[in-house]
């Protein structure tokens, strides 16, 4: 039987999704079914002084109003709110809780109404009274009161003495907006209380993280709560917190006793988690033959008033360049917005881009290639710990995109090349990321007739879980991957954390093979029942799982069909269940590595840039399904298109209000947007990163991309601009 792992595969969950059989959150139907519809904020600082909803529940068809005043019980401590990845330091946000308004948007009322036309009709005659108090939502303006977090990142050496000295010398700040995460799910939960036992349909990344945390919050035994998420019309990072929907369906599931929906609008979308505006400053210092003496990088980022969300902007130079001179500070500055929180690759995007400008920066001044500079200041080590990596292809990734792209043929000086009216740019980046692994346990259950059901309770985000779970079953257990069925999405299922940090797949499927070798374990004890079995005196490790037979490894005639060792046991199923604990080993730094080519052409006479071609690189272990990890790789370069020409969410700050809550206004990247893509998978063995081989995809397709395309429009044009999102005001006037 051929392998599955390692093919290109379709997706197992493809049927359902394209025909309308898979549900989400905010599609489960049930008899009696109550809509909420959420009233918010239009302040971003203050208390509600008093609400008047009588407008609302004189309309026909609205059953309730609750608010703070109505609500039921919430518990009243701070721990109960904390989730699996709330931040450590802060107060988290309680939904309805009491009449402090922290952020423009904030819930404020839940109009419960028997369609969700009337309760929005409704929502709009709610009443409410305000006292508003001074707010803050400017980072640039409010830069001077940032405050330094500690962070694992030590500095080294004489980093500012060392800069003074360098021959050559870059210091600039680069700025990233504000980003919000636009899935095409809308967050949604539908919440269906019965005889004291409450389900949860909820967009999430973690149906165990929130089902412990409505425990918490409710006050209600884990037995008494289950939540599920079958399938997530795309999270990135939005899904890891329980958002607030969650909580406004179970108070109105709870106070009338009745299957109550929340979903929040794209408008209210922008009143939830976001990427952090942040504010890079790099200094670079280089010997005249290029190496780095010195390595500065300062990040100032947006958080709330009320928690403190940080992630690690500014020791990525420690995984990619050798510097004796390294310093490194990350600074909070507190607005009055809701607590930013993690997007896609959260720290690299925004740090790697700032890193990656510079690094183009530092090669200009220096008149080398930059790719060369790369090379030439490569380190093999992490630089920070001062440790090897487990395996680090990074240089096969410059030399295998760089001949892919053609970089070869570029011409080094700005505005050198042309396409008719068109300017030519031609830039590169570095990308990398974490290959982080954590516990999970999954579940087999494999029946006589060769058909084994494999379940966890981790998410499928959209990025292939089903499938690549099925795949690594499928081999393990020596089945087709018809007879493979997936449970996943279910807080009663077996515990697996939230699915993000690109660790869900090389945990759950180091999982998957833990488990497949206990079930291998017990059919060779059935199949030793057999008369005179082959298989008399082998041990687990000794026989494999073949096309339904488990088989000598030694002599593949020795062999027990799974169906004759489970009849001759008497067994009409196996069952186990086993936990992957990741190697507690500290001796290696685990990352994932790319190098990104881009290519932008820039109209010069109204600025307008377009990426025509972009090659990203990858050195990301083993790939277990070279189609599904095309996709999310191609995925992330899209996204660094529009984080790099698009994306920023805009501030009145004098009313602390976002301006384009939409997705007309707020900027992505369309079809039009797109031009050829191209991802090459770089051969990364790795037997040290854990037993199967396996690194993260998730956040490396982003990583690296928006610097790729800043440094190309530079040198298609001579203008470097340092924030993004790079639009044609700002490269109009070429230097």
């Amino acid at each position: 039987m051929a392998s599955y792992i390692g093919t290109a595969t379709s997706r197992v969950d493809g049927r359902a999704k394209v025909t309308g059989e898979a549900k989400y959150a905010g599609e489960f139907n049930v008899p009696g079914l109550v809509h909420g519809y959420v009233v918010e904020s239009v302040i971003p600082k203050g208390r509600i002084v008093r609400i008047d909803t009588s407008g609302a529940l004189g309309i026909a068809g609205v059953i309730d109003v609750l608010t703070h005043h109505n609500r039921p019980p919430m518990a009243d401590k701070d721990d109960a709110y904390k989730d699996e990845v709330a931040p450590e330091k802060g107060s988290p946000y309680r939904p309805l809780y009491d009449d402090r308004i922290q952020f423009t948007g904030q819930p404020v009322a839940l109009v419960l109404a028997e369609d969700w036309e009337t309760a929005r009709v409704a929502a709009s005659q709610v009443r409410i009274e305000y006292q508003k108090e001074p707010h803050v939502t400017d980072l640039h303006a409010e830069r001077t009161r940032a405050y330094a977090i500690d962070t694992p990142e030590k500095p080294r050496g004489d980093a500012e003495k060392a800069f003074a000295s360098a021959a050559v010398r870059h210091a600039a700040e680069y700025t990233i907006p504000t980003e919000h995460h636009n899935p095409m799910e809308l967050f949604a939960s539908t919440a269906i209380w019965e005889n004291g036992q409450l389900t949860v349909y909820d967009k999430t990344q973690g149906v165990q993280n929130v089902q412990q945390y409505l425990c918490k919050v409710f006050k209600l035994q884990p037995n008494a709560v289950r939540v599920m998420s079958p399938y997530m019309g795309g999270g990135f990072g939005a899904g890891l917190r329980p958002q607030y929907q969650v909580v406004l369906a179970v108070l109105g599931a709870t106070a009338l006793k009745r299957p109550v929906r929340v979903m929040v609008t794209r408008a209210q979308m922008y009143a939830l988690g976001y990427r952090p505006a942040s504010i890079e400053r790099l200094a670079l210092g280089a010997s005249s033959s290029g190496t780095l003496d010195s390595m500065q990088h300062e990040a100032i980022a947006v958080t709330s008033q009320f928690e403190e969300f940080a992630r690690n902007d500014t020791g990525w130079g420690n995984l990619l360049y050798k510097s004796p001179n390294a310093k490194f500070e990350h600074k909070l500055v507190k607005l009055d917005l809701p607590t930013s929180c993690d997007m896609r690759a959260p720290g690299a995007a925004t740090g790697v881009y700032a890193l990656e400008c510079a690094m183009d920066e530092l090669a200009i001044a220096l008149k080398t290639d930059p790719v060369q500079l790369r090379l030439q200041c490569y380190s093999d080590r992490h630089q920070g710990e001062d440790l090897p990596y487990t395996s680090k292809q990074l240089r096969e990734c410059y030399a295998q995109g760089a001949e892919v792209f053609g970089w070869n043929k570029r011409n080094a000086e700005p505005r050198s090349m042309r396409d008719g009216s068109e300017l030519v740019g031609w830039g590169m980046a570095s990308g990398v990321w974490e290959a982080l692994q954590v516990p999970a346990t999954v579940r087999i259950v494999l029946t006589a007739n060769g058909h084994a059901e494999v379940a966890t309770a981790a998410s499928d985000i959209g990025t292939g879980t089903y499938t690549i779970m099925a795949q690594v079953a499928a081999d393990m257990l020596g089945l087709p991957i018809d007879n493979i069925s997936v449970k996943l999405g279910d807080s009663t299922l077996p515990q697996c954390p939230v699915e993000g940090g690109s660790w869900i797949a090389s945990s759950v499927c180091n999982a998957i093979a833990n488990t497949a070798r206990a079930v291998r374990g017990d059919l060779l004890e059935l199949a030793k029942t057999t008369t005179d079995s082959p298989l008399s005196g082998a041990g687990v490790d000794d026989v494999a799982l073949i096309d339904g037979k488990i088989v000598s490894k030694r002599d593949a005639s020795r062999a027990v069909s799974i169906a004759s060792a489970m009849q001759s046991g008497k067994a009409e199923r196996i069952t186990r269940e086993e936990t992957n604990q990741p190697s507690e080993d500290k001796s290696h730094a685990r990352n994932v590595h790319s190098a990104i080519f881009a290519e932008v052409k820039v109209d010069e006479e109204i600025g307008i840039i377009r990426v025509t071609r972009v090659v990203k690189a990858v050195a990301a272990g083993r790939i277990l399904n070279p189609k599904t990890a095309h996709s999310q790789v191609m995925g992330g370069v899209v996204w660094g298109i529009g984080m790099a020409l698009h994306e920023e969410t805009l501030y009145d700050h004098r009313f602390g209000r976002v301006m384009n809550a939409n997705i007309a206004e707020y900027h992505v990247p369309v079809n039009a947007d797109i031009h050829d893509i191209k991802v090459i998978f770089v051969d990364e063995p790795d037997e040290m990163v854990n037993p199967l081989g396996i690194k993260g995809l998730g956040e490396i397709g982003i990583v690296g991309v928006a610097a790729a395309i800043a440094n190309a429009v530079n040198h298609a044009t001579g203008k470097r601009v340092r924030d993004l999102p790079i639009t044609l005001d700002k490269v109009i006037q070429f230097n």
